[in-house]
């Protein structure tokens, strides 16, 4: 990610902010969140001071931050109150602010697993992807286990994936349920390593006790990552006798 400086961006607006919904709103409510990032907590007033902004369009902009959970307020210490009156008001950024701004994890994470590719092969990297989809299943496995049909234990898995950031929901089919994630926390790190998804998939057919197929994945391009799952036989069945059908469809 390009690092522009704050300085810069303010500038293009002199004095105060565009009016709300236009182009230039956005970018000066980036700038007062990149404030925040760089020398939060601080006060509504230093913000106008250092972008060169009003305070009434400051105050609009932090406002707005906060409303969307993007950041919050808390009181300055007693030892940096000048005089009698209220309390300063200091804005920070929460975690849902900062992420605004990226991370680097999904490139660490690539370039961990690769280099566990390299020094102990690609089997390696395939027994972590299954480790750590052991672990996010334990999590859930008593309330899988409570579910007493086909397409409750389904239901189950998508909500315990949705609790897991994954966005999940069911949706009948002719031959059972189709179980779509529209979101996926490591799609980006999938995409160069499938054994992510091939360890997913292979969970899913253990927790819920059939063979089930994947149809799509976000790593691999698709918009909404769909499982089938057949609802006909339970129990140890047949991968080749298992009704499979030929395409999903989206939740």
């Amino acid at each position: 990610m390009k690092n522009v400086g704050t300085s810069t961006a303010a500038a293009a607006e002199p004095g105060q902010a565009a009016q709300p919904g236009t182009h230039g709103d956005g970018r000066t409510r980036h700038t007062v969140a990149r404030l925040l990032l760089e020398q939060g907590p601080i006060t509504a007033a230093a913000v106008a001071e250092e972008l060169g902004l009003s305070p009434t369009a400051v105050r609009r902009h932090l406002d707005v931050l906060v409303a969307e959970g993007e950041a919050y307020t808390r009181e300055s210490s007693p030892r940096s109150r000048r005089g009698r009156g209220r309390p300063a008001k200091l804005f920070l950024l929460t975690e849902v602010g900062r992420a605004r701004f990226g991370h680097a994890y999904d490139d660490l994470a690539v370039a961990a697993l690769r280099f566990i590719a390299e020094h102990d092969g690609e089997q390696a990297v395939r027994e972590f992807a299954e480790r750590r989809m052991a672990a996010l299943v334990a999590n859930h496995r008593e309330a899988l286990a409570a579910a007493d049909s086909p397409s409750k234990r389904a239901e189950a898995l998508a909500d315990a994936l949705t609790r897991e950031g994954y966005a999940a929901s069911t949706r009948s089919v002719g031959s059972g349920e189709q179980l779509c994630q529209h979101h996926c926390p490591v799609a980006h790190v999938a995409a160069d390593f499938p054994q992510l998804c091939e360890a997913e998939t292979a969970a899913f057919a253990e927790v819920l006790g059939i063979h089930v197929q994947r149809l799509a994945t976000i790593a691999n391009g698709d918009s909404v990552c769909t499982t089938h799952v057949p609802t006909t036989r339970f129990a140890d069945p047949d991968p080749n006798t298992a009704p499979i059908p030929d395409g999903g469809e989206p939740v």
